[in-house]
């Protein structure tokens, strides 16, 4: 993904966009939403009240008389006041809880979606790791941007409005103007390091990427590790970004050091001359002690919130700067989209036709030039050739995982491009070359072909597949472990588990992409014969290197450079003596 410049303008827009795009997701649940907000109003008022009612007790205990005559109504009223200022901010916590978290799972469900939207160009450029890094942090950051913009910066704000009207109604206007002085100079500084500090949280959010990036790459190609003994030149690597990581998290710490002292400088300099005021109110007989005691709390409740809002807006910029990389997920581009009034693919007989299809994955490289061929229903078409000749871009092709750069995939009549993608890979069953399983149970990815098929039919897929039996003798038969991307079983039992997967799904058009390239021969000539069970009366595709497992098909492509050199049945081509006869005897020469 091409990365975005950090400008301090494009910081700016960005983070009012994310913020923006979060509103649909608080509009879900409007009443729980102004409930919360009604209740955070009730905790300030509250909070603001109780310096207000320590006045009046001091004031009243200040009185001669007050040894005899304690202000139980106004003590009792102390209580109160501190109890619903609490009492109401947790309420307020646990009726937007649900508004929050279903933020969180409506995001994260929309990022995953989209993710199995896009192109399988995309996917084959990503890096996992980082990816998976990115939407983790950022669904982390949408709870921490929810609870903290709506419940501390916005009743933080509330709370210094409503001090500095009470100052500036019962005081001289100098205590409000330095209130306001106060927190201009404090929100300016706070804003101004924390904008430089950002580069800091940002490289570090890149590296943390990178390393978990290349720990999961390693991880996964566990066995081409240990065939080189690379383990020490994996560390490296990996240590190489942890090392940059390391040294942008030690800056990020050491300049947080400078704005934690900057901040208590300028509150400790504001709180000193409201307090020099009233001493001096006081003193003229202006101010009472209540007074004195009333700007006191004032100023150290809002110094709590102050030093509380400089480290809220720093997590909520870190919070911003970590859904940045994940709503830019959500900005990818969909290569590969529905037409608009895209129609579900009707099915007759399942004909399937290439007429002049062109294509290439880069500009600079073309892989097919004017590939034209028919699959009448219900017919056997095998394509063969050597590696790089464009045979697996055929059936990609027809899945519609990349759209043809001239000609066009006709199904029964109708362009692939102008159905829906769902209906038209609905229609299509495949056994691919490089069969990748799920971390779960053989059952589980056996059934994978239709979730909702019955057991016994997947296990009579599994007995078509000849693998019922392998399973069966497992300790734990069905139940069994495949592990990650199925590095338990082996090459030919994750060809067998495919193919199961394929039978269960019972599409009209099946494509075998060397579906038997992982096989023994014995086993391979067993499921040859199941292969063709399944494919009578299916329109099916066969990508082959060996000749030895298409020669019933109806007819036989042969291409070379992305192009159709030969075609016909078997013998005819044998006769040809051309290019398919000159493979033919040379795999015939290899077996002997």
């Amino acid at each position: 993904m091409r990365s975005l410049p950090h400008s301090p303008e494009h910081s700016t827009r960005g983070d009012w966009s994310t913020v923006r795009s979060l509103l649909p997701y608080l509009l879900e649940f409007k009443g729980r939403v102004a409930l919360a907000l009604a209740l955070l109003v009730l905790a300030k008022l509250a909070n603001v009240a109780v310096p207000l009612v320590l006045k009046e007790i001091v004031d009243a205990m200040d009185r001669p008389q007050a040894v005899l005559a304690v202000p139980v109504f106004l003590v009792v009223g102390y209580g109160l006041m501190r109890l619903c200022s609490t009492l109401f901010g947790e309420l307020r916590d646990a009726v937007f809880a649900k508004v929050t978290q279903r933020a969180i799972r409506r995001v994260a469900l929309k990022v995953f979606a989209h993710l199995h939207s896009l192109s399988l160009r995309f996917h084959l450029e990503r890096q996992t790791g980082g990816v998976s890094r990115d939407i983790e942090r950022g669904t982390r950051g949408i709870g921490f941007l929810l609870n903290f913009m709506l419940f501390n910066i916005l009743p933080t704000l509330l709370e210094i409005t409503l001090v500095a009207v009470i100052l500036l109604g019962k005081y001289n206007p100098w205590f409000a103007a330095i209130t306001f002085i106060t927190l201009a100079v404090y929100a300016a500084f706070t804003l101004l390091v924390t904008e430089w500090r950002m580069v800091f949280r940002r490289t570090m959010n890149d590296m943390d990427s990178k390393a978990n990036t290349r720990a999961i790459d390693s991880l996964l190609n566990y066995e081409t590790v240990k065939y080189f003994g690379n383990e020490g030149y994996e560390a490296g690597h990996y240590d190489a970004h942890l090392a940059k990581w390391e040294t942008a998290a030690v800056r990020n710490q050491t300049s947080l050091v400078a704005l934690n002292a900057g901040q208590s400088t300028i509150i400790a300099a504001g709180i000193t001359a409201l307090m020099l005021l009233a001493a001096d109110g006081v003193a003229k007989g202006t101010m009472t002690l209540g007074d004195l005691v009333l700007v006191n709390v004032f100023m150290l409740q809002l110094s709590m919130p102050l030093h509380f809002l400089g480290f809220v807006y720093r997590e909520i910029k870190h919070a911003l700067a970590d859904m940045e990389k994940m709503f830019r997920l959500l900005g990818e581009h969909r290569e590969i989209e529905d037409a608009p009034g895209a129609a579900p693919l009707k099915l007759a007989q399942a004909a399937v036709r290439f007429e002049g299809v062109s294509f290439s994955y880069d500009p600079e490289r073309q892989i097919l030039f004017d590939v034209g061929f028919d699959i009448p229903a219900g017919h056997t078409v095998a394509v063969v050739g050597a590696s790089g000749a464009g045979k697996s871009t055929l059936s990609r092709l027809l899945f519609r995982f990349y759209d043809a750069g001239a000609g066009r995939i006709l199904v029964d009549g109708q362009d692939i491009r102008q159905v829906t993608q769902a209906s038209l890979r609905a229609a299509i069953g495949i056994v691919p070359q490089d069969t990748v399983l799920f971390n779960d149970s053989i059952y589980y990815n056996i059934a994978y072909g239709r979730p909702g098929a019955t057991r016994e039919e997947v296990l009579e897929a599994a007995r078509l597949a000849h693998i019922h039996a392998f399973i069966e003798s497992l300790p734990q038969g069905y139940e069994t472990l495949v592990g990650e991307r199925g590095l338990k079983l082996s090459g030919g039992e994750k060809q067998r588990v495919a193919i199961a997967r394929a039978i269960l799904k019972n599409p009209a058009i099946l494509i075998f992409d060397e579906a038997t390239s992982a096989l023994d021969s014995k086993s391979e000539k067993a499921i040859q014969g199941e292969l063709r069970n399944v494919a009578r009366d299916r329109t099916t595709l066969v990508i082959a290197h060996r000749l030895s497992t298409v020669v019933d098909a109806h007819e036989i492509l042969v291409m070379d450079k992305g192009r159709i050199v030969e075609r016909g049945a078997h013998r005819d081509l044998l006769a040809r003596q051309g290019v398919y006869a000159q493979m033919w005897a040379l795999q015939q020469h290899e077996k002997r």
